[in-house]
């Protein structure tokens, strides 16, 4: 079963030649009218639906075993460059560690390193995806906290699901990245130049000869990714279309609220319902502010991560194909050819194997990657759900204290009237 792995995503590995360079920025109240034991509020069935969710992840708390944070973000500056480091403290109850805690600290191309050789020490395994590696070209500031915190958070997460895989959280590489004071030495030891070029130069090969028999259950698992594919991008795409506009709605709201307060100095008759209308465009502007927050700050990244999960998804399912169309080559060649039948055998046996291998290890992640996702995502729609309620009842609540405060009452009325007259007399 051992021989070289045979990576489908090529292109990741043309780019990977330059991953030393380290060029980084990257309410109204409602209630029911009855006397009904169901919720009074959808508040109230998200908190119900959170506290079940609460007992699931401590169930999953009491059997884990292996605990990581990644927090602390520090700048270095250096002659040659600055980067940020993360502190990376692990907790663990594993025989195989030396120690029950480590804390070392780690670069973006340090989780970089340790993804890559997840990907080519198990080809078929879905590994999360990192947060992407941006430049930013006539910035003063490379490193601005929101971008730190927002990587910090991407870093974090993408240990955790490490972590929790029933078999890449015990890969020695892993052992590595937690454990190793300095990981530079061993970063060198992975393979070569030559090396990954062969790989490439196979997946290239493979690629082009394509596939005769896919199995059905993946093909289904590849249509089912085109169009997750699809639809998660558009989602993830008007999603920040609607952020940027609810920020020119928030600019055009901030005009607009003092407009009436000036108003109201110059018009005295009109000044109490003037600054009536300031103040609720001012708790608008507020309530808005707060709504592009958690849309920024929970939705997005949420759906962002799937996007680029998705990519990666489809990557292992070519890299699957890819084992397959070499096994399939071997295989007709070992028909073809009646010298050196011995040696192609024990190549297409081993390639036999490795399909098998890589077929059971990518349905096993598949179930785990499906659960994880919607899970993820449900959580994501329904805190949005939730906040979207939030957001209309507590503004629609502004404008109806607004409606109260000018009411004007019969008996108020009449004795205005009274005194006109009295004045007119």
């Amino acid at each position: 079963m051992s021989g070289p792995t045979v990576p489908a995503d090529f292109s990741g590995h043309m780019l990977d030649l330059d991953e030393d360079d380290d060029l980084e920025v990257f309410s109204k109240n409602t209630s029911l009218a009855d006397e009904s034991p169901m919720p009074n509020s959808p508040s109230s069935m998200v908190n119900q639906y959170r506290l079940e969710e609460d007992e699931e992840e401590q169930h999953d708390a009491d059997i884990k075993d292996l605990f990581v944070t990644v927090d602390n973000p520090e700048s270095h500056v250096t002659a040659i460059e600055t980067f940020i480091t993360y502190r990376v403290v692990t907790k663990t109850t594993r025989s195989e560690f030396d120690s029950s805690e480590y804390e070392v600290r780690r670069r973006y191309q340090d989780f970089l390193w340790l993804r890559s050789r997840l990907e080519e020490n198990h080809p078929t395994l879905i590994v999360h995806p990192l947060p992407e590696k941006f430049v930013m070209k006539g910035m003063m500031e490379r490193f601005n906290t929101d971008f730190i915190e927002t990587r910090r958070k991407a870093l974090h997460r993408f240990l955790n699901k490490i972590s929790e895989h029933p078999i890449l959280s015990y890969s020695q590489h892993l052992k590595v990245f937690l454990t190793a004071q300095e990981l530079l030495p061993h970063r060198k030891q992975g393979p070569g130049f030559l090396s990954r070029m062969g790989e490439t130069v196979r997946a290239v090969a493979n690629s082009v000869r394509g596939l005769k028999n896919r199995p059905e259950e993946f093909s289904l698992m590849q249509e089912y990714m085109e169009d997750f594919s699809n639809k998660i991008c558009s989602v993830d795409k008007v999603t920040q279309r609607i952020i940027k506009e609810q920020k020119e709605y928030l600019d055009e709201l901030k005009q607009y609220g003092p407009t009436y307060t000036q108003w109201a100095e110059s018009e005295e008759e009109l000044a109490e319902p003037l600054k009536g209308v300031a103040s609720c465009v001012e708790h608008c502007s507020k309530e808005t502010e707060e709504h592009i927050h958690h849309l920024s700050e929970v939705l997005v990244p949420t759906l962002h991560e799937y996007v680029l999960c998705a990519e990666t998804v489809k990557a292992v399912m070519r890299r699957r194909d890819n084992i397959q169309a070499e096994f399939e080559a071997k295989n007709e060649a070992l028909v073809s050819r009646k010298a050196d039948q011995e040696a192609l055998q024990e190549e297409v046996d081993g390639l036999a194997d490795r399909v098998e291998l890589a077929n059971n290890a990518l349905k096993g992640d598949w179930s785990r990657w499906q659960n994880s996702m919607r899970t993820d995502l449900k959580s994501a729609f329904t805190l949005t759900t939730e906040k979207n309620i939030e957001y209309y009842e507590k503004c629609l609540a502004v404008w109806e204290s607004f409606l109260l405060s000018q009411r004007v009452e019969p008996s108020d009325q009449r004795d205005g009237e009274d005194t006109s007259a009295f004045k007119m007399t």
